[in-house]
């Protein structure tokens, strides 16, 4: 099955993340309507949820599409890329993390997960250093 084009591509990675993001925002909502707003902020239920339910969704759709997903670039892009990229990057670390795993490269996953949290975290302390000194 033929690629599809740049702008079909983009339309499904569009309107997949589009759909994840407003998912995880109903995810947050009921956290927050389940436990009410105080118990709900005081520890991150809905992004603790969000990950670990997009992690399996994840490992659910890469093992679909490599063993049933012939021409499945659109699904690929639409639920993968799109869907689970706006509901949780987490999961496409996860499953970058266990392609280096399973490649047998556990230096390099181990590195690519230290680094991506460390310069993650770094990286919003810096935003907030940044943002804080110039009031």
């Amino acid at each position: 099955m033929p690629q599809p084009s740049f702008i079909l591509a983009s339309l499904y990675v569009a309107s997949g993340g589009a759909f994840g993001s407003w998912l995880r925002f109903l995810v947050g909502r009921g956290w927050t309507a389940a436990l009410g707003p105080v118990r709900a902020g005081a520890f991150p239920y809905g992004t603790l949820t969000v990950n670990i339910l997009g992690s399996v969704l994840m490992g659910v759709l890469t093992g679909w599409l490599a063993r049933f997903g012939n021409g499945s670039e659109s699904t690929r892009l639409l639920l993968g890329i799109g869907v689970l990229g706006g509901f949780t990057t987490f999961s496409s670390m996860s499953l970058d993390f266990a392609t280096l795993i399973q490649r047998g490269d556990i230096a390099t996953a181990a590195f690519y997960t230290g680094i991506s949290l460390l310069a993650g975290f770094g990286g919003l302390f810096l935003g907030l250093f940044v943002m804080r000194s110039m009031a």
